[in-house]
């Protein structure tokens, strides 16, 4: 796998948990206001996919912090990191 398709897959990461952190964070301003939320399943998804944005700001914004199935976040972010790392060792090899 080439330095460019490398480089292009590491930016769509970075941007998926990028919307992630900003979900998390848009729907605490939102539980602030009392106005319409975003989906506690919605949330979870986007954690699933970007699971770094989405544990700091659930740190950073203190949000869903004490629910549950949010304990699953910091899972996600595990499995990613062992997912990138074997991904590494594979294409560096």
């Amino acid at each position: 796998m080439g330095t460019d398709t490398i480089t292009a897959l590491a930016l769509l990461y970075l941007g998926v948990n990028l919307i992630a952190a900003c979900a998390f964070a848009w729907d605490k301003r939102k539980a602030k206001k009392d106005t319409w939320r975003t989906s506690e399943n919605t949330l979870l998804v986007l954690a699933f996919m970007g699971p770094f944005g989405a544990f700091g700001a659930m740190r950073v914004f203190r949000h869903k912090t004490q629910k549950i199935q949010f304990y699953l976040v910091p899972v996600f972010a595990c499995l990613h990191g062992i997912l990138i790392i074997w991904f590494l060792s594979g294409t560096i090899s």
